[in-house]
């Protein structure tokens, strides 16, 4: 009993010692070595999933600063169909017919964005006894690093604190079709898998009102990476991947479309946005095009200078505004849905 007691005790101990050391270690610079310890020069960094959003949709940037909202204007054309201008030569027209044109405007919230770094100089010195560690540099590629991640969140998935800001993933003026892809491509057979490339194209084109052709499509990345695995197939000598952007390009008679793979359109990426608690697979279909579809960023990332008060704390503001992506046409853009 007396044996199980002193282990119990020299456990408590030894959560006590981490807590205390973690404590001591708030500013990170805090580690124990001996005179046998090398340090090397480089410092590991963290990483993350990171992707580019101007690749998947236009972002205009430095347009329309300090406002509170965008306006943006939708055309429309306005007349009777093409034969009622036809005229008979000999006859007396008692009315001409007229060809016109009606705007309507599209308001999209602007978001306004600070984020504070600040420290002393105890700090500063403590953190200059590791030697090759900035405790400055470090705080500010935390910072920046914050506004990239979440600027790539919001121009896919939208802000969960505001509903009317929205993602490329979460448009609720887009269609979404459940019916077209009902589970992941790469596990489809061949003849699956050729009548959904079919179905795909036909069922944009068709949302489309048989005007455009898309330049885009975005699917999970699970399955982009499963659709590597080459087929047998006499008429496609490669991988079912290789076989789907070769199709599109043919089809839409684009040789730059993208199919582009993306973390964010799978389930267990996107719970909190797309369909509450069980959420969705979702492919999407579009045109990179800013008339089309649009993210703005009136104020991109902006610092202001670091200064002091009393000479002993200092501070520094970033700020910025940007909006969610909005589809201005959204009939140019759908959805293809699946949970399983």
């Amino acid at each position: 009993m007396n044996k199980n007691k002193d282990i119990l005790i020299q456990n408590a101990v030894q959560r006590l010692k981490v807590q205390s050391a973690q404590i001591e270690n708030a500013l990170g610079a805090k580690i124990d070595i001996d005179t046998l310890t090398g340090i090397k020069a480089k410092v590991t960094k963290q990483v993350f999933y990171e992707v580019r959003p101007s690749e998947y949709l236009p972002i205009v940037v430095g347009e329309n600063a300090f406002a509170e909202d965008l306006l943006t204007y939708k055309e429309y054309s306005i007349g009777n169909d093409f034969e009622s201008g036809i005229i008979s030569g000999g006859s007396n027209q008692t009315r001409t017919e007229k060809a016109d044109a009606a705007i309507e405007g599209i308001k999209v919230p602007i978001v306004d964005w600070r984020k504070m770094v600040e420290y002393n100089l105890m700090e500063l010195g403590k953190a200059s006894r590791a030697g090759n560690w900035s405790l400055v540099e470090a705080k500010e590629r935390s910072r920046y690093k914050n506004w990239q991640l979440g600027i790539q969140q919001v121009a896919f998935l939208g802000l969960s604190s505001k509903t009317d800001v929205d993602g490329l993933l979460t448009q609720s003026d887009v269609a979404a079709n459940t019916a077209t892809i009902p589970t992941f491509m790469k596990l489809m057979s061949t003849s699956q898998f050729k009548t959904v490339i079919d179905n795909i194209l036909s069922d944009y084109f068709a949302n489309s009102g048989s005007t455009v052709m898309p330049t885009h499509f975005v699917i999970p990345m699970s399955d982009w990476l499963g659709l590597g695995t080459p087929t047998s197939e006499t008429y496609w000598n490669g991988s079912k991947r290789s076989w789907l952007i070769e199709n599109f390009k043919e089809a839409t008679g684009n040789p730059n479309f993208k199919v582009l793979p993306l973390v964010y359109s799978q389930k267990a990426a996107n719970l909190e946005f797309l369909g509450g608690g069980t959420g969705l697979n979702r492919y999407a279909m579009y045109r990179y095009d800013d008339e089309s579809l649009r993210m703005d960023i009136p104020i991109d990332f902006t610092t202001t200078i670091t200064d002091t008060i009393n000479g002993f704390d200092y501070q520094s503001a970033a700020y910025a505004q940007f909006t969610g992506a909005k589809a201005y046409r959204p009939k140019e853009m759908i959805y293809f849905d699946h949970e399983v």
